[in-house]
């Protein structure tokens, strides 16, 4: 039985169900951005407001969760990177233009998923710190 809107609403209506209805939430999207560790703080703000900006769809749901971690350096980024590509991870490449970082992989933004559909890929990685 399809439960009606005034039991969607309560979580529970005597007059259609025996038992109390539940009604699964939707999970929270989790925006992650993967940042290299090896990058001086101004050029590391830099390229993390790009990989949030430019992997985000917009018009996030409230709730959404804004997760930076971080990485060693370019090398390990890029394996990520290729990481995620294989595993079929919608996610955004920031790469420099401007000297002396032309053509490095700065960053990776994830477009916003549930975080269960990433966890496994990105566990290892700890939280961005000082």
């Amino acid at each position: 039985m399809t439960p009606r809107p005034e039991c969607v609403a309560s979580g529970s209506c005597r007059a259609c169900h025996a038992e109390a209805v539940r009604v699964p939430l939707a999970a929270p999207l989790a925006h992650y951005v993967v940042i290299r560790k090896d990058l001086p703080l101004g050029i590391l703000a830099a390229q993390l407001v790009h990989a949030a900006g430019e992997s985000s769809p917009g018009n996030l749901p409230p709730g959404t969760h804004a997760i930076v971690l971080e990485i060693p350096d370019e090398p390990a980024l890029a394996a990520l990177g290729r990481r995620l590509v294989l595993a079929g991870v919608a996610h955004v490449r920031i790469v420099e233009d401007a000297a002396p970082w032309t053509g490095q992989l700065m960053a990776l933004g994830l477009v916003p998923v549930p975080r269960e559909e990433v966890r496994r890929h990105l566990s290892s990685l700890p939280l961005l710190r000082e």
